[in-house]
């Protein structure tokens, strides 16, 4: 991380003028920060993120989520719409089951990410 370019009591007016569009430059675009943070809301509860823990080492069917969480089915399933209507997860039609999956590689990678993020911060 980069020194502090002042200190935090000076004016914003005092940033130099290449230094100011340089962190113009970084910052998140109102619209973006919207959106970023409607999907992080979507992570918010805590039986959508069990869900996407299982999903993140296999596929399941509904049934085989709501035993594992213990949760009704109805349950299991108003989740998995949540989470497919923000392209979280996806389905495939097996016969008469249906079985949920990771929609792509990042969303692996962010529930990744954050459990090691947890792990560290619960170890020091």
């Amino acid at each position: 991380m980069s020194q502090p370019h002042c200190s935090p009591h000076c004016p914003p007016e005092d940033l130099d003028t290449e230094h100011r569009k340089d962190l113009e430059s970084h910052l998140l675009h109102p619209r973006r920060a919207t959106k970023m943070a409607e999907f992080f809301s979507i992570l918010g509860d805590p039986n959508r993120l069990r869900i996407l823990s299982l999903l993140a080492t296999e596929e399941l069917c509904v049934c085989d989520l709501a035993s594992t969480l213990e949760l009704t089915e109805s349950a299991v399933s108003h989740q998995l719409r949540i989470l497919r209507a923000h392209r979280l997860v996806r389905y495939q039609k097996r016969g008469r089951k249906v079985y949920y999956y990771l929609d792509d590689r990042h969303i692996l990678d962010l529930y990744q990410t954050v459990a090691e993020h947890l792990d560290e911060s619960e170890s020091t």
